[in-house]
C-alpha cells in the first residue's frame, strides 16, 4: 500500500524530489505537483511523467481532484511562502515536509533524530548545510560534550537558485539553531559560501567542534559510523580526509567558549571535512547540496508514511 504525496515548488529542488519519489520509493506515490510558473521545466517534466500539475500554487493544489487522497505534501518553495502553505494545509489534515528554512515545525535530520517527530503535522529539513554537517556534530557529541560547533558549507553558485539566494539569512539562523537543538552543541554557528568557480565544484563542508579532553579514537569511530549511516540514503556523502584533532593552546581565545571549570585543561578542536556528490537524478552531480536535501526529505516522508499506516494519529 502506497502513500500519496504532492510537491509544492517546480524549481530544482521540487523537480529532483519528484523524480526521486518516482524512481526510488516503493512506499510513496507522487500524484501532483504545484508551481507558479506555467512555463517551468519542472511542471513540463511532471506532465511528461504523468503527474498532475497546476501553476496556481497552493490554491490550485487544494482544488485538484488528486489532492483528496494526498497525505504528505513536500514544500520546496521559500521560507516566506511556507508560512501560508502551513496555514492552508494544517486545517486540512495534511502532513508537511518542509524543505525551506522556515522552521515552523521541528528540525529533522534522518540519522540523528529521524524517529522523534513522526507524528508531527509539519517537519523541517533544516538546510542543505545542516543535513550535511549536523550528523557529524551529533557524532562527536555522542562521545563528548561539544561546547561550540561551527560549520562552513561551500556550494557552487550554479546550484544556488533564487530560493536559496533569497533565504541566506534564514539559512544561517536555521542551521545555527539546529546545530544546537539537533546536533547537541552548546553553541552553534553556520556559514555558507557560494563558490563561482568554473567548472562548478562539488559541495564541500567543514565541521569544527570545540571539546574538552576526550577519547580521540572513539570520536573518530563515531564519525566514520555516521558517514556510513548517511551514505545509506546519500551515496555521494564522504569524508575528504581523516578526522583532525588539534590541541587548543592555553592562550587561545577559543578557550572562553569552554565551561569555566574546564578552561585550563586539555581542549581539542575536532575538524571534519566532507564532500557531497549528488546522484544526478535531475540536477548535476556537483549539486550535492540540493541532493542531500531531497534525499533526506524522501527518507523522512517514507518514515512518516510508515508511521501513519500503523494507525497512529497525527499530532
Amino acid at each position: 500500500m502506497t502513500t500519496k504525496v504532492a510537491v509544492i515548488g517546480s524549481g530544482n529542488i521540487g523537480t529532483d524530489l519528484m523524480i526521486k519519489v518516482l524512481r526510488l520509493s516503493e512506499t510513496l506515490e507522487i500524484v501532483a505537483m504545484a508551481g507558479i510558473d506555467p512555463d517551468s521545466d519542472g511542471l513540463a517534466r511532471a506532465r511528461r511523467l504523468k503527474v498532475a500539475t497546476t501553476h496556481d500554487g497552493i490554491d490550485g493544489l487544494v482544488r485538484m481532484p488528486e489532492f483528496e487522497d494526498v497525505e504528505i505534501v513536500f514544500d520546496a518553495t521559500s521560507a516566506g511562502a511556507h508560512k501560508r502553505h502551513e496555514e492552508v494545509l494544517r486545517p486540512l489534515g495534511r502532513t508537511l515536509v518542509d524543505l525551506t528554512p522556515a522552521a515552523v515545525g521541528p528540525y529533522v535530520v534522518p540519522t540523528v533524530n529521524g524517529a522523534e517527530h513522526l507524528g508531527a503535522p509539519n517537519v523541517n529539513m533544516v538546510t542543505c548545510g545542516g543535513q550535511a554537517t549536523i550528523p557529524m556534530v551529533a557524532a562527536v557529541r555522542s562521545v563528548t560534550p561539544v561546547h561550540y560547533g561551527e560549520i562552513v558549507a561551500s556550494i557552487s553558485s550554479r546550484s544556488a537558485g533564487p530560493g536559496t539566494r533569497a533565504n541566506i539569512d534564514e539559512f544561517t539562523e536555521t542551521t545555527s539553531a539546529a546545530i544546537e537543538q539537533v546536533g547537541g552543541a552548546a553553541r552553534g554557528k553556520a556559514i555558507i559560501v557560494l563558490n563561482p568557480a568554473e567548472p562548478p565544484l562539488i559541495m564541500r563542508d567543514t565541521v569544527y567542534c570545540l571539546v574538552s579532553d576526550c577519547d580521540t579514537d572513539r570520536v573518530r569511530e563515531a564519525v566514520l559510523a555516521m558517514e556510513r549511516a548517511v551514505q545509506e540514503y546519500v551515496p555521494g556523502y564522504r569524508l575528504k580526509q581523516d578526522v583532525q584533532f588539534d590541541r587548543v593552546p592555553a592562550d587561545d581565545p577559543q578557550r572562553n567558549l569552554l565551561p569555566e571549570g574546564e578552561r585550563s585543561g586539555t581542549a581539542w578542536k575536532v575538524s571534519v571535512f566532507l564532500e557531497v556528490e549528488g546522484a544526478a537524478h535531475y540536477l548535476p552531480a556537483y549539486a550535492g547540496n540540493l541532493d542531500i536535501m531531497t534525499s533526506a526529505a524522501l527518507r523522512t516522508a517514507e518514515r512518516i508514511a510508515a508511521h501513519h499506516q500503523k494507525g497512529v494519529p497525527t499530532a
